[in-house]
């Protein structure tokens, strides 16, 4: 090969590496919910620094484009994520389970993470129905390897009928409760979700995504892209990770 083309090859392969090494690390598993296997998914950057184990909304998986695009942003942060699948979108099914069974799957869940998150951080969260079923896990003091909840979504009421019904789920919880609310949100009134972080105290922080709904999504001729509030909401919670970690020295 000639000298010239050799040291091309060369650079080339130098250039390329750095983005080779900085690709998380995706890793497939299968978690036992009472005995029956459920999928999940690690996905653990080189330079990890929190696991989130996070739990599915209602009509999604562990596939679902805002599951995947959630999962690599918070890679991109430093977050390492497992994904699981409730029993019924294992077995693709539309109605959710059960919310012993719910819960079940994410304890299981989250026992998993704690078995693969080595000497990082735990956190358990979700999305939506997800993140309710976090909290009602966390309830009461439970789950004490977990250091902090991360809900996106909360739904805080039924669609446009604004109400505190699901506020006594995150009063409950005894850890750091990190809140990620679209605006537009018909299952979170503001004002309501507001009101219930202040009477939560310090513990809990409220991070508002402008104009977005329920899903994340924006509105036709927004000016920002998804990828762009997929980012906002992972920097939040790398944000919040960093305040659950000991400071050197501390």
């Amino acid at each position: 090969m000639p000298t010239s083309r050799l040291r091309v090859l060369l650079l080339s392969c130098l250039l390329a590496s750095p983005a080779q090494a900085a690709e998380p690390e995706l890793t497939k598993l299968s978690i036992l919910v009472r005995g029956k296997p459920c999928s999940a998914l690690l996905l653990r950057p080189a330079d990890a620094r929190a696991l989130l184990v996070l739990a599915h909304g209602h009509i999604m998986n562990i596939h679902h484009p805002f599951m995947e695009s959630i999962s690599m942003a918070l890679a991109h942060h430093g977050i390492a994520t497992l994904r699981f699948n409730f029993p019924y979108a294992e077995a693709k099914r539309d109605r959710p389970d059960g919310r012993r069974l719910l819960i079940d799957a994410t304890t299981a869940a989250t026992r998993e993470g704690e078995r693969r998150r080595g000497s990082l951080p735990l956190l358990l969260g979700g999305k939506s129905l997800g993140g309710l079923m976090a909290a009602e896990a966390l309830g009461g003091g439970a789950q004490p390897g977990v250091k902090g909840l991360v809900i996106l979504s909360y739904p805080l009421h039924a669609p446009g009928r604004p109400s505190a019904v699901n506020a006594p789920r995150l009063e409950a919880v005894k850890q750091p409760i990190l809140i990620l609310q679209g605006t537009e949100d018909p299952l979170a009134d503001l004002t309501l979700m507001e009101a219930l972080v202040a009477k939560l105290g310090p513990r809990a922080r409220l991070e508002v995504v402008q104009d977005a709904d329920h899903s994340f999504a924006l509105p036709e001729g927004s000016t920002r892209t998804q990828a762009e509030v997929y980012d906002e909401l992972a920097s939040g919670i790398a944000s919040f990770a960093a305040t659950l970690v000991p400071q050197p020295g501390g």
